[in-house]
């Protein structure tokens, strides 16, 4: 039997979403007592107010933070017991997908189908995973002498902030928070002043599933108050951020202001996506590139942003990609056919239509899009934009957009490519498609990126790490290797007497 169909628009009517902190496991406002009015990026609609948390707010939420670690309420938790919670939450994640899903679209913009069958799943199956993951690690005996032992543990780093940013606000969150609930840290959660409102049911939901209160907190705020604030106190044990490269330095500076504090930056790309002539599939390469460039309006750090072509199938490979453009026009994000959505404020509405103005004016010839559109809506829409003709030195070509802007670059031979494709401060994703083995490998080791794909993009897995060289950041999100960012390794010496102790008395 079909599912009847959802009336979105009906149902975005009636949400009041609750913007409160979330502190030592209840609702509460702001210690000032100041909001911040929230609308919708999808039509102008009012949410709601959202409490203005500031160093008050994150200072009550580490304090009850550490009070729950050093009373071990949840790390003293057998990893049994742990994963049976999390995993709960994990099902009442989904449980919740049609409140999750149109919170997240009516809140930064992304069209509620794929709110609905890509952001929420992902989040549920990330916080499953590292709930089935937490019993499976084993620790360690180093291979000593006989007259000691030497044990090597890992334990709970402490309290935990998180700073995820508003392009990805679920989906980002639980790439912090699974693997540091799961190593029984407490956490405070900043999530982006633009997308508070799926982080703050989450911490709900937490409580919900068992997790004892004060294990997670979250204080929604600007990131130059509350953010800023819970970089810099002294009884947070580690940063986890994710946002701009700008930002990230700040909270490398913090840490050597405060209390040396780990910090885990995964910050923005530029992401090159290089064709070859010996690709046999052009349309499938163009395809891909386009719809990796255009999904979550363009608003991925790991978008493919640089098209990379050789000169000799270069004016094919671009009219594939501007045949591409239509596909993706902006629409109704409440409408369950949209491809892509409204971009999340007008603030990075005028950043992207001003990176299209820069794009012009040093000379870029724009192959489709480049206007703002859907004005009648009262929402912010840029229509997918790609450019040709475009150098390596202009501000298209160097810096993040983070909107659906592409630039498509030539190349004469693989060396240049490479050259290219190495030339930014970035260092998050690559591309590679060639039917040829050896160039595939050969370039793909070139390539200086956390993670190179050869022959698609874009694909995914909770398995594999994630994460960038240079400025894109340090440390990985996702995979098994989460795991080091939010824990201590101890090293715990046992003396063993070789001299009768009186053990055979």
């Amino acid at each position: 039997m079909n599912r009847p169909t959802i009336d979105w628009h009906a149902r975005a009517a009636e949400v009041r979403p609750d913007g409160r902190c979330f502190i030592d496991g209840q609702r509460r406002d702001a210690a000032s007592g100041e909001t911040t009015v929230k609308r919708s990026p999808v039509d102008g609609r009012l949410l709601g107010a959202v409490a203005r948390g500031q160093a008050a707010d994150v200072d009550a939420a580490v304090r009850s933070a550490r009070a729950a670690f050093d009373d071990r309420r949840w790390a003293r938790q057998p990893p049994a017991a742990r994963k049976k919670v999390l995993l709960r939450f994990a099902e009442l994640v989904l449980a919740a997908r049609e409140e999750l899903a149109l919170l997240e679209t009516l809140d930064m913009g992304k069209p509620i189908a794929h709110a609905l069958t890509v952001d929420v799943p992902a989040t549920a199956r990330c916080i499953a995973w590292y709930a089935e993951a937490l019993d499976k690690r084993y620790d360690e005996i180093a291979p000593t002498a006989e007259t000691g032992l030497a044990l090597i543990t890992r334990e709970p780093v402490g309290v935990v902030g998180a700073i995820v940013p508003w392009n990805y606000p679920m989906i980002m969150a639980a790439w912090k928070i699974a693997p540091a609930l799961a190593m029984g840290n407490s956490l405070v959660l900043k999530p982006s002043e633009k997308s508070p409102f799926t982080a703050l049911r989450l911490a709900e939901l937490a409580l919900q599933a068992g997790l004892p209160a004060g294990v997670f907190n979250v204080v929604p705020g600007h990131g130059a108050e509350a953010g800023e604030a819970l970089a810099l106190h002294m009884d947070v044990d580690a940063i986890g951020f994710t946002g701009s490269t700008r930002t990230g330095r700040r909270m490398l500076e913090y840490a050597g202001r405060s209390n040396l504090k780990r910090v885990f930056n995964e910050l923005g790309g530029k992401s090159a996506f290089l064709v070859f002539p010996d690709c046999a599939d052009l349309a499938r390469a163009a395809a891909t590139a386009a719809g990796s460039m255009y999904f979550n309006q363009g608003e991925s750090c790991n978008a493919p942003s640089r098209v990379l072509v050789h000169e000799a199938i270069a004016d094919q490979f671009a009219a594939l990609l501007a045949a591409q453009a239509p596909r993706y026009a902006p629409g109704d994000p409440l409408a369950p056919g949209t491809a892509m959505g409204a971009i999340v404020d007008e603030q990075q509405l005028r950043t992207v239509l001003g990176y299209i103005q820069a794009g012009q004016e040093q000379g870029a010839r724009l192959l489709a899009g480049g206007r703002q559109v859907r004005l009648d809506s009262g929402g912010y829409y840029v229509e997918p934009t790609l450019f040709d003709g475009v150098h390596s030195s202009m501000r298209i070509a160097q810096e993040e957009i983070f909107g659906p802007v592409q630039a498509v670059l030539r190349f004469r031979d693989e060396a240049e490519a490479v050259r290219l494709a190495n030339d930014t401060p970035y260092g998050l994703q690559a591309s590679v498609w060639s039917d040829h083995l050896s160039r595939a490998h050969r370039v793909a080791r070139a390539l200086r990126a956390g993670t190179v794909h050869v022959n698609q993009y874009d694909e995914d897995d909770i398995t594999v790490p994630f994460g960038g060289f240079k400025q894109s950041g340090n440390g990985r999100d996702k995979s098994m290797h989460a795991f080091d960012k939010y824990t201590e390794l101890k090293t715990t010496w046992v003396r063993i007497d070789p001299a009768n102790d009186g053990g055979n008395a």
